[in-house]
C-alpha cells in the first residue's frame, strides 16, 4: 500500500509549482518530506500537501496569499515537538525554524530581546547569559524547542513557579494575518485601542470584535464562570479570553493594558503567523541552589507533601513516579543519573530551592524536610548540589521518552496527560483519576512532572493497534474530561488542545463560551486557512491516529536479533517523536551530528525512524520492503555514531537499523564497490603490508593520493592512514622471550584491525605499559572485530566473524583474565552488535563475554581501585590534557574511566573537550560526498577547541578515527591514553 499522491486537485499542484519558482526558500511536494512532516510528537499522522521552508518574511506572505486563493491551509511548525497534534494537517506544513532563526536585537537595560520564531530556547539563553539575562520558561524540550512553538503553545515547564508561562513574557508579536497583511500586536492604551478599532482592515475588524464581545459585562461574567479556575496558573483551554478581558479598556479598575498577545500565546498558529517576537527577560536566578529529592512510598503521600513544600517558595516542585524511575533502569544514559535513588520509592518529589547564599538554601531545605516529616510523609531526603543537580533535571526531562521505551504495542499514550487543577486539590483529583483508570478501565498510569503547579503528566498504556485499545483510548479521554470539569480545571495545562483536546473544548467551557471562541477564530481567519481543525472544529480525537487496528502491522525476518523490541518495525516505532535528536551542539552530547550541522529534519534520528516505519508499514516492494530509495536517502547522513542508542530516551538505535537496512538494500541492488573495499579493510591492508613502503609512498605523495582518492570514491583532501613497517601481531609474536612479562596477572589483548596495521606504535606501547604495570599480555587467536563490515551493513559476513570470535574467545575470557581493547569501536562491539548477531546457542556466551571485555582505561581503573596499580608507578610532573571521547565510548561505556586513568599520575589534569562526534565516524569522513559535512561537524566544537590549545597541552583521543580527524582538521597530533600513560611511567 504505497503512500497516496498529494491530496489536492491538479490546479493546486500546478500553482504550487508556480509558487515554488517565486519562493526564496524551499517548497517540497516529494513524498519523502511529506512523510517526515506527517507526524509530530503526538499520536497523530496526516499526509500534508507540501512542506515549505520560508527564507524570508515575503515567503510567509506569499504562502498566506496562496492558501487563501486556492482554498488550502497552512500548518505553522517549529521543532515539531507538539504532543497534541498541533502541527499535523493535510495542508502546507510551514517549517519556520530552518531559516527564520535569528536573534534580532537585545536591550540589556530594558531586558528585552527580539527573535524570529526559529530561535531555540536554550540557544537564546546561551546568547543572553553573558548579559546576565534569561528567558525564563523552560520546557523539557528546551534544548530544541523554538520560540515560535513556545508562543503557539504558551509553553512553561518545570520552573513555572518562578517564571510562569511564555504568555507572561510576550511583549509584542509581529507577523501576518490571514489576508496577508502585516500586523504588530502589543500593549495598547485605551486611546490606542480605540484608534485600532477604526477602519475597514482585517486588523480593525479584530479589534472591533474584541471590543464588542468583551465590553459586555454579561459575557465577562459568563467567561469567569465557565472558564477554568483563576487559581490554576496553567490553563490553556481554548483561547485565553479570560485573560484578554482583564484589560483597562473593559474594566477601568484594571491596571492591565489590552494586548492581543495574551490571545496569540496558546492559539497554536490558528490566528496569526508570527515572524518576530519581543520577549521580556529576567535576571539570572540566584547563584546558590540545591535539590531536595524527597522519597515517598506512594504517589498520594508525595502529592500531599506538595503544599508544605510550596510554603517555602521553591523554584520548582516536580514529581517522578515509580514507572519513570523503573524506566531509567532500561536507559543507558539515565541509569547514570539515578544515582540518588534510595530503595524502590513509589514517587520522588524534586524540590528546587534557590537563594542568594548557601546558608539560606540549607536552612530552607531543613525546614521543608521538617514540615514534610511533621505531616507524616517521606522516608528519605537526599540533597543534591552542583553538577548533580543537572543530572536530576536531565533524568526529569527525559521522562516523555523514557516512558515510551516499553517493548510491545501497548505504550503510554498522550490522551489525558496535560490536565491541571488547583494545586490544593491535586492529591484528591489524582486519587479519583487513579480510581477511574484502575476500577473502570483496568489501567495503570504513569505520573510525573509539575506537581507544584497542579499539573501532572498522566499516561496510561494503550494498544492502539487493537479495537479494544482504541475504544478505551476514547473512553478514558471522555471520563477524564468529566473529572477535570468537576474540579473546574483545565484539560490542557501546557501541551495545548490541538487535535487531541480540541473536540472537548465545548464541553469544558460550555457551548456559549465556545461560540465566543468561534467568533474570534472567524474574525481572525474567515477562510479558515491557518492551522484549521485545532481548537475550533477539531475532528474527533480518535481520527487520523498514527496507529490503528485497521493499519498494517507486518513482521519481518532480520539478521540482527530484534526480539527485545518484538521486531524491527517496533524498534522503529519506539521513536515517539519527542525530537531530542534536534538539539544543537551547544546542548552537549553526540546525537545527532548531521542534524547539528544541517538543521534539517531529514537528518534527525526521528526522521530516520519515521521513514523506516513508513516503509515497513506500507512496503513498495513486498518481497523486500528494504528495497526503498527513500530510506537510503534519509539514512545517507547517519554517521552510525551510536549517540542515539543512549541519548535518545527511547533508545532508538539508528546505527543498528541502518546496518540491517543496508544489507537488504544491497541484496536487491548490489553492493557498491567502495563499500566492499571498506568492508574488506583487513584483506586490503594485509596485501598492502607485504610492501608497506610502497603504500606509504603512494599515499604519502599528495598528487598521487588525490588521484587515488578520486578513483576509489574518497575525497581528494582526505589523508589516508599510513602502514607501519610491521603489524602488531607479527611484532608481538616475534619478540624475544626476554622482553615478555610472565606473571600470574594475565590479560588478553584484542588485536583489532586498526591497531594491527596502522596504529602499531600505540599497540606496542599498550603492551609495554601493561607489562611494566605487572601483567602478562597474551594476544589470543581471533578474527578481526567486524567493525568495517558492520559499518557498511554487510551483516552476514559480520555475523560469521562474530560467532567465530565468540567461540574462540569465550573459553579464555573471565573476570580474572579479561579481554582488553585499544580501539573503542572494536572492543565495544562485544557489548553491542555481537549480542544481537550471536547464534541462538551462543546468546548466553555473548552476554557472558560482554561483561569481561574492557577498554584499556576501564581495566586500568579497575586495577587502580583494587590497589594493584598505584600513582607511585607514574611521574609526578604536571601536564594538562584535553580529551576527546569516542562516540561509541560515550554511548556504550563512559569517558569517566579515561579521565580517571589519565589522572593516575598525580600531576596530570584532564579536561574533557565538550564535543560530540568528531565527524570522521569510520569511513564516513573519507567518502567524497560526506567529507565537507564531516569537517563541518569537527568545526562545531572539536577543531576550534584543539586549535586554541598551546603546544604544551596534550591532546588525547581514544579512537583511531578521532585522532585522524583531529590531524586533518587542525594539524595537531592526538595521542591515545596508552601512549600518555606509557610515557608517564617511572
Amino acid at each position: 500500500m504505497p503512500i497516496p499522491p498529494p491530496n489536492a486537485p491538479s490546479p493546486v499542484l500546478k500553482n504550487l509549482a508556480q509558487l515554488k519558482k517565486e519562493f526564496q526558500g524551499e517548497l517540497e511536494t516529494g513524498s519523502t518530506l511529506r512523510k517526515l512532516y506527517s507526524t509530530d510528537a503526538s499520536e497523530y499522522q496526516e499526509m500534508p500537501l507540501a512542506v515549505a521552508f520560508p527564507k524570508t518574511e515575503a515567503d510567509i506572505a506569499a504562502l498566506i496569499r496562496f492558501a487563501g486563493t486556492y482554498n488550502t491551509s497552512l500548518i505553522p511548525r517549529a521543532a515539531g515537538t507538539s504532543l497534541a497534534g498541533q502541527v499535523v494537517g493535510d495542508g502546507i506544513v510551514v517549517d519556520a525554524g530552518k531559516h527564520l532563526n535569528q536573534i534580532l536585537s537585545v536591550d540589556e537595560e530594558k531586558r528585552i530581546v527580539k527573535v524570529q520564531p526559529g530561535v531555540v530556547r536554550n540557544e537564546l539563553n546561551h546568547y543572553l547569559h553573558p548579559k546576565a539575562l534569561l528567558f525564563g520558561p523552560e520546557t523539557s524540550t528546551a534544548n530544541r524547542a523554538m520560540i515560535g512553538g513556545m508562543v503557539g503553545n504558551n509553553s512553561c515547564g518545570s520552573n513555572s513557579l518562578m517564571y510562569r508561562s511564555t504568555r507572561e513574557h510576550l511583549i509584542s508579536a509581529r507577523g501576518y494575518l490571514s489576508d496577508g497583511s502585516e500586523v504588530t500586536f502589543k500593549a495598547l492604551t485605551p486611546a490606542e485601542f480605540s484608534a485600532k478599532c477604526e477602519g475597514n482592515s482585517l486588523e480593525a475588524a479584530i479589534y472591533q470584535k474584541c471590543r464588542k464581545l468583551l465590553s459586555d459585562e454579561a459575557i465577562r461574567a459568563l467567561i469567569t464562570k465557565k472558564f477554568p479556575k483563576r487559581s490554576i496558573p496553567r490553563r490553556n483551554t481554548g483561547y485565553a479570553l479570560d485573560l484578554l478581558m482583564d484589560a483597562d479598556v473593559f474594566d477601568p479598575a484594571s491596571d492591565k493594558p489590552f494586548n492581543i498577545c495574551k490571545l496569540i500565546a496558546g492559539s497554536e498558529g490558528t490566528l496569526f503567523f508570527g515572524v518576530e517576537f519581543e520577549l521580556n527577560c529576567v535576571p539570572l536566578p540566584p547563584k546558590h541552589s540545591a535539590l531536595l529529592c524527597a522519597h515517598f512510598s506512594n504517589i498520594d503521600q508525595a502529592l500531599r507533601s506538595v503544599l508544605p513544600a510550596l510554603n517555602h517558595q521553591p523554584s520548582g516542585v516536580e514529581l517522578l513516579d515509580r514507572h519513570i524511575l523503573d524506566a531509567t533502569k532500561r536507559n543507558i544514559e539515565q541509569r547514570k543519573n539515578r544515582f540518588f535513588v534510595e530503595g524502590d520509592p513509589g514517587a520522588i518529589l524534586v524540590i528546587d530551592i534557590r537563594k542568594d547564599n548557601p546558608e539560606e538554601v540549607d536552612a530552607t531545605i531543613k525546614q521543608v524536610v521538617a514540615d514534610i516529616k511533621a505531616a507524616g510523609y517521606g522516608y528519605a531526603f537526599p540533597v543534591l548540589k552542583g553538577e548533580d543537580e543537572q543530572k536530576v533535571w536531565e533524568l526529569r526531562r527525559a521522562g516523555q521518552g523514557l516512558v515510551s521505551n516499553i517493548p510491545g504495542d501497548a505504550k503510554p499514550r498522550e490522551v489525558c496527560e496535560d490536565t491541571a487543577v488547583d494545586v490544593a486539590e491535586l492529591a484528591d483529583y489524582i486519587a479519583e483519576f487513579d480510581n477511574i483508570l484502575q476500577e473502570k478501565h483496568g489501567k495503570e498510569c504513569v505520573y510525573y512532572a509539575h506537581a507544584g503547579s497542579g499539573e501532572l503528566h498522566t499516561r496510561p498504556l494503550f494498544n492502539l493497534k487493537t479495537e479494544e485499545g482504541l475504544r478505551t483510548f476514547r473512553a478514558v479521554a471522555e471520563d477524564v474530561a468529566t473529572l477535570v470539569k468537576k474540579y473546574n480545571g483545565s484539560l490542557s495545562g501546557e501541551h495545548g488542545d490541538g487535535r487531541l483536546r480540541g473536540e472537548f473544548i465545548p464541553f469544558m467551557v460550555g457551548e456559549d463560551c465556545f461560540a465566543l471562541m468561534r467568533q474570534i477564530k472567524n474574525v481572525f481567519d474567515p477562510k479558515n486557512i491557518l492551522n484549521p481543525g485545532k481548537i475550533i472544529d477539531a475532528k474527533p480525537m480518535d481520527i487520523d491516529l498514527r496507529y490503528g487496528p485497521t493499519k498494517p502491522n507486518p513482521k519481518y525476518d532480520t539478521i540482527f536479533d530484534f526480539s527485545q523490541n518484538q521486531g524491527i518495525l517496533r524498534a522503529a516505532e519506539n521513536c515517539n517523536g519527542s525530537g531530542d535528536c534536534r538539539k544543537g551542539h551547544l546542548a552537549g552530547g553526540t546525537m545527532c551530528p548531521s542534524y547539528m550541522v544541517t538543521r534539517n529534519e531529514k537528518d534527525t534520528t526521528r526522521a530516520r525512524a519515521n521513514i523506516l516505519r513508513h516503509a515497513l508499514t506500507y512496503p513498495t516492494d513486498p518481497q523486500n520492503p528494504f528495497n526503498n530509495d527513500e530510506i537510503n536517502d534519509v539514512f545517507d547522513l547517519c554517521f552510525s555514531c551510536k549517540g542515539c542508542k543512549s541519548e535518545c530516551p527511547s533508545n532508538v538505535d539508528i546505527a543498528k537499523l541502518k546496518a540491517e537496512f543496508l544489507q537488504h538494500y544491497y541484496d536487491a541492488n548490489g553492493t557498491p564497490l567502495r563499500a566492499l573495499m571498506i568492508a574488506n579493510f583487513v584483506l586490503l591492508n594485509r596485501l598492502a603490508s607485504i610492501a608497506p613502503w610502497a603504500w606509504n609512498a603512494l599515499y604519502g605523495t599528495q598528487w598521487i593520493r588525490r588521484t587515488l582518492n578520486r578513483l576509489t570514491g574518497f575525497h581528494p583532501e582526505r589523508s589516508i592512514p599510513m602502514l607501519h613497517k610491521t603489524t602488531l601481531s607479527k611484532w608481538f609474536h616475534q619478540r624475544p622471550e626476554i622482553e615478555k612479562k610472565n606473571t600470574q596477572k594475565r590479560v588478553y589483548l584484542f588485536c583489532d584491525e586498526f591497531t594491527n596495521f596502522n596504529d602499531v606504535t600505540i599497540g606496542q606501547k599498550t603492551i609495554q605499559l601493561l607489562e611494566k604495570l605487572g601483567y602478562q599480555v597474551i594476544i589470543p587467536d581471533h578474527l578481526e572485530s567486524a567493525r568495517t563490515w558492520l559499518s557498511k551493513g554487510l551483516l552476514r559476513k559480520a555475523k560469521q566473524i562474530t560467532n567465530s570470535n565468540l567461540r574462540k574467545l569465550h573459553p579464555l575470557i573471565t573476570e580474572e583474565t579479561p579481554l582488553i581493547g585499544i580501539e573503542p569501536s572494536a572492543i565495544l562491539g562485544f557489548r553491542d552488535e555481537y549480542i544481537d548477531l550471536a547464534e541462538s546457542d551462543l546468546k548466553q556466551t555473548a552476554q557472558d563475554l560482554s561483561r569481561n571485555c574492557l577498554m584499556l582505561d576501564e581495566f586500568i581503573i579497575r586495577e587502580f581501585d583494587a590497589g594493584r596499580i598505584t600513582s607511585e608507578q607514574f611521574t609526578t610532573k604536571k601536564k594538562l590534557i584535553k580529551l576527546h571521547g569516542h562516540c561509541f565510548q560515550k554511548s556504550l561505556a563512559s569517558v569517566v574511566p579515561t579521565v580517571r586513568a589519565l589522572q593516575i599520575p598525580q600531576g596530570y589534569k584532564v579536561h574533557m573537550i565538550p564535543s560530540g562526534c568528531c565527524g570522521m565516524a569510520g569511513s564516513f569522513g573519507y567518502e567524497k560526498e560526506h567529507y565537507e559535512l564531516s569537517m563541518k561537524v569537527g568545526e562545531l566544537v572539536l577543531f576550534p577547541t584543539v586549535r586554541q590549545q598551546p603546544d604544551e597541552v596534550t591532546i588525547a583521543a581514544t579512537g583511531t578515527s578521532c585522532r585522524h580527524q583531529i590531524h586533518d582538521g587542525t594539524g595537531r597530533t592526538a595521542l591515545h591514553p596508552s601512549e600518555i600513560l606509557f610515557e608517564a611511567l617511572i
